[in-house]
């Protein structure tokens, strides 16, 4: 007898930003411990075809898979959680449903057929997530839905939902993940606006099988009676997920109330025994800690009004936190607006960078534009002069290059034409490949993207990190070192530790431990193959050093 595919959907209920992503992260996870094959997919209400050209101050970060694919942050969290490396078949669009239909159409796939939204659009999206399921040979596919229920724009995809509900209702199950906002002095969980989402989801013709109950504090047993009351459920099937300390915490805090074995059992799947004990002494390890590790940011894309959007570096933020956990050091991480270093900006950027001292490292992760440069190039100078472990990623390792041409190499003025392309010393130029998809403004999809091999030189920080002569690392660029300019920047002491096979691309810079205790750039992005149990090396190697600091 065939094996029948199973399909859990998460989709959100009143908000936004309500915790969709961990929730599918974690319930992946669950399941996995309990042995079965999992993938996840991400869904995403937007026109755009991937999200390679949103800007991260709105959407967040931008995630490349291996294959080259760019997608939403939700991506990272399902890798992270589920310690495994997705393709694009694990990523839709409502732009690349629309895309594919319209091709399909313009090759007669419809055999001349009168091709409408419904069903045609809706059929698409199962088709690809049967491709999914086909191509990670999973036997649960989890599927998260953007946006909110009663929105406009996802309305096709709860269509998706409700054909599979009617084709095969033993195999799919329906969460929602929806915000129970407290009120008052005595912070009253509020049931209303969840049981207004439950009757949104109603009118498309759907009931979620589990609700997940987001809110501050833990639910109570009277919220929970009401939810499942008003909700048409049973109490078991309303799990509650309040705030925690880390959102490795939510897998344990699910399985309190037996979400794993509830959701096999709607699956009509065998529970299996799950052990857990490794990611509970990860979790340990995360709370104990007591000594500190200081870690400065500097970005550009931390302001949305009066907030600071963190997502824009999310996968970053996780990297260290892993190298953190690994080291038992609690994190502290803060902020640093790339403008308060320039001194067009700020009458106090002298002062500014002088608090850089109260770091123990700093990061300069990815970026795009002319915004905020001249203060990260002080900001690494500053670091660099006062032996400050820096990690440079992508833009912070080219800015890093930049930097020490103009103030070691006597390149003055030597810039990134990026930003200058009258630049007399371009260090940092665009990759002759990509000169024709600028010219032309085909930009969407064209950087370097994916994973490629580097070739790491032994004895120097990269080498002892990695413990390996080959490494495969994911990228997403257009500019790269100058190779005219090699020879020079290695006479004043920089060292490319890893470059390209065939020797033409510098992946890694960085200078001896003699001259710093850790000055380290990388062209490509490690941050995206960090796990919450297997730090990344290099962010094991800086958040090293940064302790070493620390304890002097």
């Amino acid at each position: 007898m065939k094996k029948k595919h199973k399909y859990i959907f998460v989709v959100g209920g009143v908000m936004s930003g309500v915790g969709k992503g961990i929730t599918a992260s974690s319930i992946g996870y669950i399941l996995k411990l309990r042995g079965y094959l999992v993938t996840a997919m991400k869904i995403d209400p937007y026109v755009n075809v991937d999200a390679g050209t949103m800007n991260p101050t709105e959407h967040g970060e931008v995630f490349v898979l291996a294959d080259g694919m760019e997608c939403d942050q939700d991506m990272g969290n399902y890798e992270r959680f589920l310690d495994c490396n997705l393709t694009r078949t694990n990523y839709m669009t409502t732009g690349s449903v629309y895309l594919s239909v319209i091709n399909k159409e313009r090759n007669l796939g419809y055999k001349g057929k009168f091709v409408s939204v419904v069903p045609h659009i809706p059929l698409e999206v199962i088709s690809k997530i049967d491709a999914a399921m086909k191509e990670n040979k999973a036997d649960i596919t989890i599927i998260e839905i953007g946006g909110t229920v009663g929105e406009y724009e996802n309305i096709l995809f709860l269509e998706a939902v409700k054909m599979l509900k009617i084709r095969h209702p033993e195999d799919v199950v329906l969460v929602l993940v929806s915000f129970l906002p407290a009120v008052g002095a005595s912070n009253e969980l509020k049931t209303k606006p969840t049981q207004h989402a439950v009757r949104a989801l109603n009118s498309a013709g759907l009931h979620p099988d589990i609700i997940i109950a987001r809110a501050k504090v833990p639910l109570d047993k009277k919220r929970r009676e009401k939810l499942a009351f008003h909700c048409s459920l049973r109490e078991n099937d309303v799990v509650s997920a309040p705030d925690v300390e880390t959102i490795y915490e939510v897998p344990l805090n699910f399985e309190k109330d037996k979400m794993g074995e509830n959701i096999l059992k709607k699956l009509h799947l065998r529970p299996k025994q799950q052990e857990m004990e490794e990611w509970r002494n990860f979790v340990k390890r995360i709370k104990e800690a007591t000594r500190e590790v200081k870690i400065g940011i500097v970005g550009k894309y931390f302001g949305t009004g009066d907030f600071t959007l963190s997502d824009a570096y999310i996968s970053v933020i996780e990297a260290v936190k892993h190298a953190a956990y690994f080291h038992k050091r609690k994190l502290e991480l803060v902020w640093l607006d790339a403008e308060d270093y320039e001194e067009t900006k700020t009458e106090t950027y002298t002062e500014n960078l002088k608090k850089l001292l109260d770091y123990d490292g700093i990061v300069v992760p990815g970026g795009f534009g002319s915004r905020g440069v001249d203060g990260i190039m002080n900001a690494i100078q500053f670091v660099r002069e006062n032996k400050i472990p820096y990690f440079g990623l992508c833009y912070g390792l080219q800015l890093a290059v930049v930097e020490f041409a103009r103030n070691k190499a006597h390149l003055k003025g030597a810039h990134t034409t990026e930003v200058n392309k009258e630049t007399k010393f371009p260090v940092i130029d665009v990759m002759e490949n990509q000169k024709k998809n600028i010219a032309e403004s085909q930009l969407g999809g064209t950087m370097r993207l994916g994973s490629y091999p580097a070739v790491l030189l032994k004895g120097t920080i990269a080498y002892e990190a990695y413990n390996t002569d080959t490494i495969f690392e994911r990228h997403r660029h257009r500019y790269e070192v100058n190779p005219v300019y090699i020879d020079k920047l290695k006479e004043e002491g920089m060292i490319f530790s890893g470059k390209s096979p065939d020797g033409k691309l510098m992946e890694i810079a960085e200078l001896s431990k003699e001259i710093h205790p850790f000055f380290l750039g990388t062209q490509f992005h490690p941050e995206l193959q960090s796990r919450p149990l297997h730090s990344h090396p290099l962010f094991a190697a800086f958040i090293k050093a940064a302790c070493e600091r620390s304890k002097k």
